[in-house]
């Protein structure tokens, strides 16, 4: 499976057709998609008129002008999915991963597609999510079936934006948009083997349709095979739309050209100093092969010259997730709430999971005054977490480096949305936070934070790592990242690795 900038390239030399290369995805979901159940509210339709589209105005374009719109728009004619979770794209109905949503429409594009629309991508359909996001596994009743790990069957593709990254890992699309607001992009990226960016808050555009997602807390951006997508993807999607409530540094350079550099001599990438851990926050132990792939990208870093120390930030896992969940409750709440004024109803029992009727419950019971106690308590760990990761000073680190999950991916149903009591299903003897104790701190902070393949566990399935940065660092982690993407590769796809490890 190509790239998207790949199959971009080869419709640009004329080798394929936007409309053959169509053809091809639809063929891809239409077979695939039985078994990984990734895919919804497909409109092929749509895709094809655009594609047709584009292949009407690259016929009467000269070879010179053909190369000045490559780079204008790299990835002409790839066709892509929209995250079901409200991301407003005109033709492409969401569901917010909801029997009680259903069937939204929206009326037109909201900022975030208009730039993806504008690099060229061909958006065609929805990928499944978790009820409003609230899970990091990908099991919604309103899909029929759960999402399925593209590398084993019965094991979740992680979550909220499991679809996302099962359509790519088993090579239906080669990119998908993803949110990430407690994890959400970096988790499915992980289980499945691929690259997953959470950008710095404020840095991509969240309007007009909305002002922010959970109160800061989410970002959007897209779950890749290659960095050099991912790159590529932010240069045209970066920079804070009209009236955003908050706005990130921007980027000095093209981030693609960036990687493009570190693709051609991984040496020029700078030394970093980088902090990691393979335990928990608090010292405890961790699945012992997240742990060994932790501890093997620390010695691999350091073989290229970066220098690492085992240090934890100056947080806990409690009081990071603490400050998170009122936030969390409280804004898919209101969400809840603003449906059924547009309904004219509230929900009905059998149409909300019983965790997220749970959440709805306990978001309730929060004063005015306890929701600006959680904001404050984010914002005194976003200080002492801004002083861990301060290069600028003697102690402060470039980056850290951690597991995105405490233990490989689980087994479908390990997780269910079951539990009807909110904080127990996150922070309970086996909730959440056993779980996925590392991602939630860059949400958080809102510093970036990216999600790389590197390991696999005994049972076939892969290990993320994640590095996090100060605000505005993108550049500098796909710099990293592609340097370890160079040095040492991974299989792009599921299906890709399962057949080069199977004898002719």
């Amino acid at each position: 499976m190509s790239d998207a900038l790949e199959i971009a390239s080869h419709i640009f030399s004329g080798e394929t057709t936007a409309v053959q290369v169509m053809w091809e995805t639809v063929e891809r979901v239409r077979c695939l998609d039985r078994r990984f159940h990734a895919v919804c509210n497909l409109q092929q339709d749509i895709g094809f008129e655009q594609a047709e589209r584009i292949d009407a105005w690259l016929g009467q374009l000269s070879e010179v002008k053909r190369r000045t719109v490559q780079h204008t728009q790299p990835f002409l004619g790839v066709p892509s999915l929209l995250k079901d979770l409200g991301t407003a794209a005109q033709g492409l109905p969401s569901s917010m991963g909801s029997k009680f949503f259903g069937h939204v429409d929206w009326a037109q594009d909201c900022e975030l597609v208009t730039r993806l629309r504008r690099s060229g991508m061909v958006l065609f359909g929805r990928t499944a999510s978790s009820e409003l996001g609230l899970a990091p596994t990908t099991e919604a009743p309103v899909y029929g079936e759960p999402t399925q790990n593209p590398w084993a069957h019965g094991y979740s593709a992680g979550g909220s934006s499991g679809g996302a990254a099962a359509a790519v890992s088993s090579g239906m699309v080669a990119l998908a948009h993803a949110g990430d607001g407690a994890g959400s992009i970096r988790i499915p990226a992980s289980c499945c083997g691929l690259v997953g960016l959470k950008t710095s808050r404020g840095l991509q555009p969240s309007g007009p349709q909305k002002a922010e997602g959970w109160g800061g807390l989410v970002t959007d951006h897209l779950i890749t095979m290659t960095v050099r997508d991912c790159a590529t993807a932010l240069d045209f999607t970066a920079g804070s739309d009209i009236g955003a409530p908050y706005a990130a540094p921007p980027h000095s350079v093209s981030c693609r050209d960036a990687v493009q550099r570190v693709t051609a001599d991984p040496a020029t990438v700078k030394r970093r100093r980088i902090a990691f851990v393979s335990s928990t926050y608090e010292g405890a132990p961790i699945d012992p092969e997240v742990a060994a792939a932790v501890t093997a990208c620390a010695r691999f870093l350091i073989a290229q010259g970066h220098h690492l120390e085992q240090v934890a930030p100056p947080v806990s896992t409690i009081e990071v997730m603490q400050a998170i969940l009122p936030l969390i409750a409280c804004h898919a709440t209101h969400a809840i709430d603003l449906h059924s004024s547009k309904l004219g109803r509230p929900p009905r029992p059998d149409e909300l999971q019983a965790t997220t009727a749970a959440a709805a419950t306990y978001a309730r019971s929060i004063s005015g005054t306890a929701y600006v106690a959680s904001l404050e308590a984010g914002n005194q760990i976003r200080r002492k977490v801004a002083s861990f990761l301060n290069p600028g000073t003697n102690v402060g680190f470039d980056f850290f480096l951690s597991p995105v999950l405490a233990v490989t991916p689980a087994r479908i149903g390990r997780y269910p949305m079951t539990n009807k009591d909110y904080l127990d299903y996150r922070l309970g003897r086996d909730g959440l936070i056993h779980y996925s104790p590392f991602a939630p701190l860059a949400n958080l902070t809102g510093m970036p934070c990216i999600g790389i393949p590197f390991g696999m566990s005994a049972g076939g399935l892969p290990i993320g790592v994640q590095v996090m940065g100060p605000l505005g660092s993108e550049q500098a982690l796909l710099e990293l990242a592609a340097q370890i993407e160079v040095l040492r590769p991974w299989p792009h796809t599921a299906s890709l690795a399962r057949r080069a490890s199977t004898p002719e």
